[in-house]
């Protein structure tokens, strides 16, 4: 039974987890970001939630770009030290023997290990709260292919997703994840 609490509830958890990284003036870094979501197809726009305090909002808020990236469950614990080692302070690219490419159309790593990738040009920036939405138009997307089926979807049965549930704790989507239901596509709303 639901009952009332005078203390915070955050529940948008499990979810997957982006991977933010930016560079400006020869500093860069990467950072774990579970407030993330595509916010247009046509135009392609995605937005990251990203706290004034965190070392990375100053890299995105001055250079204007960032990308988006996934990782594999294989990786969680990168994930991990991502959203808790302070940029400001460790070079986790060389903390975590990170390996990336430069973006093609903006200034920003593009990391090896992941099998989904955007870059972003910055469109727009919100205080909301304790973070700011930053808003970036997509300029460049990445895809492994060889993770993926031709509808479109992972084949879960080479990529296993973690989904972050909370405390340092994830599960793992993949082949064996049990299946709940299979909706029809299109829906109204």
């Amino acid at each position: 039974m639901k009952r009332p609490t005078a203390s915070l509830v955050m529940h948008s958890y499990p979810g997957m987890v982006a991977i933010v990284t930016a560079r400006w003036n020869g500093k860069q870094n990467v950072m774990a970001a579970g407030w993330h979501s595509y916010i247009s197809i046509d135009p392609p726009i995605y937005g990251v939630a990203i706290a004034p305090a965190r070392y990375t909002h100053h890299l995105v808020r001055r250079s204007g770009v960032f990308a988006v990236q996934f990782l594999p469950a294989g990786r969680s614990e990168w994930i991990q030290k991502m959203g808790t080692l302070g940029g400001g302070e460790v070079d986790k690219f060389a903390a975590l023997g990170l390996e990336w490419q430069d973006g093609l159309t903006v200034d920003v790593p593009i990391l090896d290990d992941a099998y989904v990738a955007y870059e972003c040009r910055v469109m727009d920036v919100r205080s909301y709260g304790d973070h700011d939405w930053f808003v970036g138009a997509i300029t460049q997307f990445y895809r492994d292919d060889s993770l993926f089926q031709a509808n479109g979807l992972p084949n879960l049965q080479l990529l296993e997703i973690p989904l972050y549930l909370g405390r340092s704790e994830y599960a793992v989507l993949d082949a064996g994840a049990p299946r709940r239901r299979h909706v029809q596509e299109g829906c109204g709303a």
